[in-house]
């Protein structure tokens, strides 16, 4: 009798229960022949912080993990545990996949080209003179260097702690050029003149309830975007498509980003199309 191939993978991250990756992952992994099992581990379940990173990683080395994906709050936290970065992830200072290889620890950012190819395909023909960015942590890094290669004119960065929007602000100005990023602290201000928003906040998260902007600063002429997919239409999207504006669910970068962070697990490309039709399936909108 022929054993398939195995592989372990996992995700850590805070309040994680309600994740779709285990799914996605394991189905892809059947369709392929393989023995293919993806855990949680969640720190709000264990009753851990980010602190346990370190302990976290090792543990998983030990058990024979392939990798682990990597979510919030642990994206930019993980970097000091890891021993190389891909070029993606060394410039936009975020990991969401950290590779076990030859006794080596890889962190890589799959997060910034699900976003982009999400984009590309939803709303491809959007105006993109000045777009507001919500959320300057390890996600929102990511949407930044996706939006700004998307040829994103110039990008208004907005979070709660200033400090952070302006560091990734001058972090993105060094790599696409002066001009190109700018923080500001007030959400109005931000959105004067701008033909879209998008949320890289867990605001809107079923953890975090509610909305990142006050409704009123939606108008029809712009796009909004959510890179939160559960629930699949958050508060946003949903005060967003009342006032007749486009908008793009996280659904799109949550399978991209699966997509390929499978491939880097398992060796080999996963069939997209099959893997956007299951997480369909598993969200009711086959």
């Amino acid at each position: 009798m022929i054993s398939k191939p195995s592989i372990l993978v996992g995700l850590i991250g805070a309040g994680i229960q309600s994740s779709l990756s285990p799914a996605m992952h394991e189905r892809e992994g059947a369709a392929q022949g393989l023995s293919y099992a993806y855990r949680l581990i969640d720190l709000d379940v264990l009753g851990l912080t980010s602190a346990a990173l370190p302990d976290l990683l090792a543990s998983a080395e030990r058990q024979g993990f392939a990798g682990l994906n990597i979510t919030f709050p642990c994206k930019q936290a993980v970097i000091e545990w890891l021993d190389e970065l891909s070029p993606d992830a060394r410039a936009i200072g975020a990991v969401n996949t950290v590779l076990f290889a030859n006794g080596r620890r890889i962190g890589h950012n799959t997060d910034w080209s699900g976003f982009a190819e999400s984009f590309r395909r939803a709303l491809p023909d959007v105006r993109r003179e000045r777009v507001v960015l919500l959320g300057a942590g390890g996600a929102g890094a990511a949407v930044a260097h996706a939006l700004l290669s998307l040829q994103a004119r110039e990008l208004a960065i907005v979070d709660t702690d200033a400090g952070r929007a302006r560091a990734l602000a001058d972090a993105l100005c060094s790599r696409f050029g002066s001009g190109r990023a700018i923080a500001i602290d007030d959400a109005a201000a931000a959105m004067r003149g701008a033909d879209g928003v998008v949320n890289a906040t867990p605001v809107g998260m079923a953890k975090f309830p509610g909305l990142p902007l006050p409704a009123e600063l939606l108008s029809p002429e712009l796009f909004v975007s959510d890179i939160v997919y559960f629930p699949l239409e958050t508060e946003l999207l949903r005060e967003a498509r009342a006032r007749g504006c486009r908008t793009m669910p996280g659904a799109g970068m949550a399978v991209f980003q699966a997509v390929e962070a499978f491939g880097l697990f398992s060796g080999r490309p996963a069939d997209a199309e099959r893997m956007r039709a299951h997480f369909a399936e598993l969200t009711g909108r086959s």
